[in-house]
């Protein structure tokens, strides 16, 4: 069954809706990568913040606020679906791996300091449901509303279940989606990971040096039905692996990447050739970089237009596949396709892959078929690929 992504809300260090994203987003601007201090002690780290005031919401998280943010963008679809299907045929499927934990430290740091947390303090926010749970009270839903926790796959991951609960005829429409927001335990833990660049991240560059962390909010409307207006664009099919190598390193030869790409073209009923444009995990890492440049050369060959993002965006971590999957959604809207920022410096040890410059366009006509991969600590892996249909 095809599952249509009818509505995209969307907030990141590129913009704050759809529309600024893609201008930055095809334009290769990465403004919205700063060096910050605060984060790490006695060191500034680049970080992809999202800019300007997030509306004030009582005792929430600024991860709930990102998300409210976005949400904001798509209300009258999903209200419009919630009154078509009813309030509990209508689920929340939302990947994030910080949800309000930043608050949360800020509040042990009070209590250890002070012996009492401050008023404001919420343990809930803390809680990896908080965000599906804020949207569903938000909205005034009763379906399935549940959060996916699997590190840098968890948004892709919500896709992939929103499509079943779709397929299992539990929903009529599923808001899904990724979100998640800077905090200093997952910049510090990266940093003691020796993980973090000490500049703007250089995907697959021989000097690439890790990567820079982001916030974001990636949030779709799901159905069976496409929109009446415009061109449709739909999750023609998803893949995921498990290749449990290590707890944080992938597998060097990219077999569990290379699983989860195959799955992916599966269920989409797809051949390799098919497949116009792929959005790479691209972390910039050592490791990462060497295991899905293999991949993708294998299954692919060295011709494939390919990019990372992730230098415009930072690493969005919960967010990021979900984040990935607008872009995908952004290029088939405006038949362009994100660069590869980078210094040009390629690594002779890793297989070849085409990295496009600016100005790369779509073919025009259809069907086109993208696709974008998220790899995860524990060596889980997810592929997701959207297309249009004429």
């Amino acid at each position: 069954m095809t599952a249509y992504l009818n509505a995209l809300g969307l907030v990141c260090a590129l913009g704050r809706d759809p529309a600024e994203v893609a201008r930055r987003l095809f334009a290769g601007d990465r403004c919205g990568m700063l060096a910050a201090d605060g984060w790490v002690p006695e060191k500034r780290v680049v970080v992809g913040a999202v800019a300007g005031e997030l509306v004030v919401l009582p005792g929430e998280s600024r991860n709930n606020r990102l998300l409210h943010a976005a949400a904001l963008q798509i209300e009258t679809p999903l209200r419009e679906a919630i009154a078509r299907f009813g309030a509990q045929r209508v689920g929340v499927v939302l990947g994030t791996s910080t949800s309000g934990i930043e608050e949360a430290s800020q509040g042990i740091a009070e209590y250890l300091h002070a012996g009492q947390f401050p008023a404001e303090y919420d343990y809930a926010q803390q809680e990896l449901a908080a965000p599906a749970a804020y949207l569903a009270r938000w909205l005034g839903l009763s379906g399935p509303a549940y959060v996916i926790s699997t590190a840098c796959t968890s948004g892709a991951r919500a896709l992939l279940s929103a499509r079943r609960l779709l397929d299992l005829g539990l929903c009529d429409a599923v808001i899904c989606g990724g979100v998640d927001s800077l905090c200093k335990l997952t910049l510090n833990g990266f940093t003691a990971l020796e993980a973090m660049s000490g500049g703007h991240c250089n995907p697959f560059s021989v000097n690439r040096d890790g990567i820079n962390i982001g916030e974001g909010a990636a949030l779709f409307l799901m159905t069976r039905q496409a929109n009446a207006e415009g061109r449709p664009i739909a999750l023609l099919g998803a893949g995921a692996s498990s290749d449990a190598h290590h707890i944080s390193a992938p597998e060097p030869a990219g077999k569990g990447a290379l699983a989860s790409m195959q799955k992916a073209l599966d269920s989409a009923g797809l051949r390799p050739a098919q497949i116009d444009y792929l959005n790479l995990h691209g972390t910039a890492t050592r490791h990462n970089d060497a295991m899905e440049s293999l991949a993708v050369n294998t299954l692919f060959g060295p011709g494939l237009a390919c990019s990372s993002s992730k230098s415009m965006t930072g690493h969005t971590l919960g967010a990021a596949g979900a984040l990935e999957a607008a872009f995908c959604w952004l290029s088939l809207t405006h038949d362009q396709l994100p660069p590869h920022l980078w210094d040009g410096q390629a690594d002779p040890d890793l297989a070849t892959l085409n990295l496009i410059g600016p100005g790369q366009r779509l073919p025009v006509g259809g069907p086109r078929h993208l696709m974008s991969n998220s790899f995860a600590f524990g060596g889980n892996n997810v592929s997701l690929i959207l297309g249009d249909t004429p």
